[in-house]
């Protein structure tokens, strides 16, 4: 059975266009990966919101450094058990410079499956990463149609 947990995801640019990606290690499945910064929606809380608190928990960073800019993603992946489909909000968000990531306010089961993080040029990204289609999610962000 699939669960639909409402989330979003920040993808952070730094000054040399590199993007930050943060590297899980899932107990359940024994799957190591890398992906953006974020998580589930509290109750009552915005999409934006979400994303804003995420980045300052998993990564330190400033959630005012996210933009209300965002393309919908549809997700299929499994974490800690369970298979999670939905469609999550990517937000942008950029830095000069690159900035020190320092997870601020991980949970105990994050805590325990964090396993650090890297800055990416968005033509080399690790592997494997979620989703999976990330190099796509970021040219549409970056370069919104029309644009």
């Amino acid at each position: 059975m699939a669960v639909a947990r409402p989330a979003a995801r920040v993808i952070c640019l730094d000054g040399s266009g590199r993007v930050l990606l943060l590297r899980w290690h899932d107990p359940v499945d024994d799957r190591t990966f890398w992906e953006p910064p974020g998580g589930g929606l509290d109750p009552g809380e915005t999409a934006l919101d979400a994303a804003r608190r995420e980045l300052r928990e998993e990564t330190g960073l400033p959630g005012e450094a996210v933009l209300d800019v965002w393309v919908p993603v549809r997700r299929d992946f499994r974490w800690l058990g369970v298979r999670y489909v939905t469609t999550e909000p990517f937000y942008l968000a950029r830095f000069d410079g690159t900035p020190d990531v320092l997870p601020a306010a991980l949970t105990a089961q994050e805590s325990g499956a964090y396993a650090g993080h890297g800055w990416h040029r968005p033509d080399d990204l690790p592997e494997p990463v979620e989703p999976p289609d990330l190099e796509v999610v970021l040219r549409s962000l970056i370069q919104p149609e029309g644009s």
